[in-house]
């Protein structure tokens, strides 16, 4: 008794599989660039800024 081909589960699938990986892609690079660069960015800024004060107190 041979078994039935199975026809339509990778097109039904293939959307899913696309929305989620979309779906977290986008989700895990919103969660990157708000929850780590932008904090790191910020500490950078902050050095930088306290660099600049130093140098021109010296200069004064």
């Amino acid at each position: 008794m041979p078994i039935a081909p199975i026809t339509g589960k990778l097109r039904k699938r293939l959307w899913l599989d696309i929305s989620v990986a979309l779906g977290l892609g986008v989700s895990s690079a919103y969660a990157f660039w708000y929850g780590v660069h932008l904090k790191s960015v910020q500490r950078q800024e902050e050095f930088y800024l306290k660099l600049e004060r130093a140098r021109v107190q010296q200069s004064q």
